[in-house]
């Protein structure tokens, strides 16, 4: 199979990588995330995730145009819909991703979006599913949130930049606004548990 990984960063890529390779895969990683601010912040990471590609020797490719304001357009035309905003971000990464791997010879395509306890899992599939179909390329399902300590650890380990919020201008909000934090700590914590429950 050849199969291309949708890369957030570098640190979300550690997990899927080493499991994907547990599996007797090697994918090929792809960085493309308009979603990012500011600037600096979106150059960090995609140089973190040609940094982590080289430490574990991937192939990676990039798409290093700035998409920011293309990315506010959408989100702010998406934000008064229920889920517009994560929503409208999920479709179009994984839809480049989709159509990326179809028109570049991958048999599938995966995300690294899928290893975050953060983000919302059953959208993200469901959003993946979609595209699979509509450019005929497989979509390459797998919980890679069942590795979330570990993939922080191998992280550490690589001495990698660790991003502190998603993203998006609007996440740097959320990472920072106290109400919000305490919100988020605690669905993470109730994230957790869940995996806790199911890994036993």
């Amino acid at each position: 199979m050849r199969l291309l990984l949708h890369m957030c960063c570098g640190p979300c890529s550690c997990y899927p990588v080493k499991r994907l390779r547990e599996e007797g895969l090697e994918p090929i990683g792809w960085f493309f995330n308009p979603n990012i601010h500011p600037y600096k912040e979106w150059e960090q990471r995609l140089e973190t995730a040609k940094e982590f590609a080289g430490k574990v020797s991937m192939e990676i490719r990039t798409e290093e145009q700035y998409h920011l304001r293309d990315f506010l357009r959408k989100a702010l035309a998406a934000e008064a819909s229920e889920n517009g905003r994560c929503r409208m971000c999920y479709t179009w990464r994984l839809s480049e991703a989709a159509r990326y791997a179809a028109e570049n010879g991958f048999t599938a395509f995966t995300s690294t979006l899928f290893y975050s306890i953060y983000q919302q899992h059953d959208l993200m599939r469901e959003t993946a599913l979609r595209f699979a179909q509509r450019y005929g390329v497989e979509f390459y399902y797998e919980d890679f949130r069942l590795g979330w300590q570990e993939g922080i650890d191998i992280s550490r380990h690589l001495a990698l930049y660790r991003q502190p919020y998603c993203g998006c201008i609007f996440s740097e909000e959320e990472r920072y606004s106290k109400e919000i934090r305490k919100a988020r700590k605690k669905l993470a914590k109730e994230h957790k548990r869940q995996l806790l429950a199911v890994t036993g």
